[in-house]
């Protein structure tokens, strides 16, 4: 994987460039994972040390063990990273990234940890698109948003 991508936190005080991908694209079901993200699993790929720079601002850490660190937003909380210090790589949320649909996945981990409600998702109803589903609630989020778009702005200062 060699495009150049983007990426950062939802309130745009954070943004990466990574030059490169790994072909590591995973989904980690691990109990630390699924603390670190507050969900069901963590999506990670890595890219290396050297194809990596933070382009705006800089994250906070937390020693979630003794050799690894957990990156994420000090203001709006998105989570953006793990990072082994042994390893040549760090490991980025691939939903911080602009475009997160571009990137598939090649395997899952830690499935001693994997939640049972993750056999439900193919059953589960299926509500449509916000909009489509919801067109008041869209209209009233889209106009009181504070999310930084999926693409780099030379500037952005979030309306909250």
């Amino acid at each position: 994987m060699s495009d150049v991508r983007t990426g950062g936190c939802q309130c745009g005080r954070i943004r990466f460039r990574a030059a490169s991908l790994k072909d590591n694209p995973h989904v980690c079901h691990c109990r630390m994972c699924q603390k670190a993200t507050g969900n069901f699993f963590a999506a990670l790929v890595g890219v290396p040390h050297a194809d990596f720079q933070w382009t705006r601002g800089a994250p906070a850490e937390f020693h979630s063990s003794e050799k690894a660190r957990r990156g994420f937003c000090r203001d709006c909380g998105t989570p953006l990273y793990y990072r082994h210090e042994e390893s040549q790589h760090i490991s980025m949320s691939i939903g911080a990234f602009d475009n997160p649909a571009s990137i598939p996945l090649n395997y899952q981990l830690g499935m001693e940890g994997r939640l049972p409600q993750m056999d439900q998702l193919p059953d589960l109803l299926h509500y449509g698109a916000t909009e489509e589903s919801m067109p008041e609630e869209a209209e009233e989020i889209r106009i009181s948003n504070n999310q930084h778009p999926d693409h780099e702005t030379s500037i952005w200062t979030p309306k909250a």
